[in-house]
């Protein structure tokens, strides 16, 4: 086997290693509020969520995919090293994130591990600043409409059902926090397994196996149902620490508040992977959550933690983009540049 080919299938397994932690860090903006509202059972609850990220690769594009892929990183610069160093910088942060039970993103954790890597081999010249705007905008509008959604939803639901019993209120919205639960976990699956489909085809194309088409990154089908494979694998696993700190440290959830909280953020990132915007799944239903909770009063959300989530985000990028530029230069010493 010529280490040119080599090369590629370690990649391409060290980028289903991240999409498989994403599913694991990630699995419990899928599943924290139908948990902790006790609609399902954590077993149950997983199983639910994986089948969704799964069906979400049929019928979603692969827009998200193409900016990851060719339009965050001039792939003039992007090598071997490149690649394995940005997912290792997302990988470690993904795992300390974890550790630590703090709903970061996976996906801002890729960006800043690739760009940190591309910056130590290039400067920063390799940074293509027009394909970081809509995600760097995106950290702020992403929440905010989840936020402002999961509130309107909520303050609706209340309303139509002022004079309902408080039974036949719980007995509704467990049943439709089915729905909503299904709907989050497929544009969970639809925006953050088009991340790796994007590393994998950006990785083929260094290595000559695919070739830009009129300065577009084709996803071959395969990369699109390994992805989804990874994820929903990955989710099917469970991050139960941060499952904790979604469901019930952030504000105390009954049904109609899961049910609002996860439509709105479905819709959130809905809106984004239609334009192609890769975002963070986790800010979006964290400010779910917090539109939700700020219903009832403002005090209902426990705002230390909230803080606490916050200050994690902020250092998301660049804390993935150090890991990955010192694994560069790591690596690049050690074995050479390639």
């Amino acid at each position: 086997m010529d280490h040119n080919l080599l090369a590629i299938l370690l990649l391409i397994a060290v980028a289903l290693v991240f999409d498989y932690i994403n599913g694991f860090h990630d699995a419990a903006n899928s599943i924290a509020t139908v948990v902790s509202t006790r609609v399902l059972s954590p077993g149950k609850a997983v199983i639910w969520a994986a089948f969704f990220n799964f069906v979400a690769a049929f019928g979603f594009g692969t827009a998200v995919a193409q900016t990851v892929g060719a339009g965050m990183v001039d792939l003039t610069v992007v090598t071997f090293t490149v690649i394995f160093a940005g997912l290792t910088g997302a990988i470690i942060w993904d795992l300390i994130t974890w550790y630590w039970g703090l709903p970061t993103s996976s996906s801002h954790a890729l960006f800043g591990g690739y760009a940190g890597a591309a910056v130590a081999k290039a400067g920063f010249s390799a940074v293509i600043v027009s394909g970081w705007t809509k995600t760097l905008v995106f950290i702020v509008i992403a929440p905010v409409i989840g936020l402002s959604v999961g509130w309107l939803l909520m303050v609706a639901s209340l309303w139509v059902f002022r004079s309902a019993s408080p039974r036949r209120v719980d007995s509704f919205f467990r049943r439709m926090q089915l729905v909503s639960a299904a709907a989050f976990s497929l544009m969970h699956g639809a925006n953050d397994a088009q991340k790796t489909m994007g590393i994998i085809s950006g990785a083929l194309v260094t290595g000559g196996y695919l070739q830009l088409q009129n300065g577009k990154m084709p996803i071959p089908l395969w990369v699109i149902l390994i992805a989804h494979t990874a994820i929903g694998l990955g989710t099917l696993s469970g991050g139960w620490r941060i499952i904790k700190t979604m469901g019930s440290k952030i504000t105390k959830l009954q049904p109609i508040g899961g049910f609002s909280a996860e439509t709105g953020a479905a819709l959130a990132i809905y809106i984004a992977t239609l334009l192609g915007v890769g975002i963070s799944t986790t800010h979006t239903i964290t400010g779910a959550i917090v539109g939700v909770g700020s219903t009832r009063r403002l005090s209902a959300v426990r705002w230390g933690v909230a803080g606490q989530i916050v200050w994690a985000w902020l250092l998301t990028i660049p804390a993935s983009a150090v890991i990955g530029a010192m694994t560069y230069g790591v690596v690049s010493t050690l074995f050479g540049a390639t």
